[in-house]
């Protein structure tokens, strides 16, 4: 009768020990089941295991944040913290649709960062070569448009809310370069010259041209006092 009820118990017991699963048994090793992150919402996969960093869940990198592809796809901590398949001109920290990646602006946005350097942001319709289009305007990849190019245009390299670029009417300004710096020439109903040098070099000198323009203008023959 002993026997009998021995057997009974070593029978409930194995089958107890057989139904629990194997990750829950104390005397089995298991990898640590933690997650990764402390919450994992959109931009997360929280079904993928990261095996450098030993735990569960991945961060979605979008495309255009990662060397060498442009398809989005997860990487594990280690390599985020490498840096080896990330481009540094991306915050992986911020939320882009359904992925992380956000290309690095300055604080007002009006400039980006390109290949490390920051680089201006132009209002929209002024690059001739646009290589993307980002919050507040446009960026350039390659040479950035210099001052003649620029005024040749009518614009001027100048802040322009959250991008770069102000225009001037050619038919009331003229825009001299001098190397990367503009000057702004109110035409003031005159014929500019490109290369006129002949400016007046002291404040009579100028006084005596407006008062030659005034009298000509009115046909007064007299100077205003």
């Amino acid at each position: 009768m002993k026997k009998i009820f021995l057997l009974s118990l070593l029978f409930i017991t194995t089958n107890v020990v057989a139904a629990t699963p194997w990750w829950e048994q104390p005397t089995v090793c298991r990898v640590n089941p933690a997650t990764c992150y402390t919450s994992m919402g959109t931009g997360y996969d929280a079904g993928l295991w990261d095996a450098w960093a030993n735990c569960w869940g991945m961060k979605m990198i979008c495309g255009e944040a990662l060397k060498n592809t442009d398809e989005t796809m997860p990487v594990g901590r280690t390599e985020l913290s490498r840096g080896t398949l990330t481009n540094s001109d991306y915050d992986l920290n911020v939320l882009n649709g359904d992925c992380f990646g956000v290309r690095k602006t300055s604080t007002d946005g009006s400039m980006a960062s390109v290949n490390g350097q920051m680089v201006r942001v132009w209002c929209s319709g002024i690059l001739d070569q646009v290589d993307e289009v980002i919050e507040n305007g446009e960026i350039t990849y390659g040479t950035q448009p210099d001052c003649q190019t620029l005024a040749d245009a009518g614009y001027v390299a100048v802040g322009n809310g959250k991008c770069y670029g102000k225009y001037y009417d050619p038919a009331r300004y003229y825009i001299q370069c001098a190397g990367e710096t503009p000057t702004l020439i109110v035409l003031n109903g005159a014929n500019y010259e490109m290369g006129y040098t002949s400016y007046p070099a002291t404040q009579e000198d100028a006084d005596a041209i407006f008062n030659s323009m005034y009298a000509n203008v009115h046909g007064t023959g007299q100077i205003p006092q």
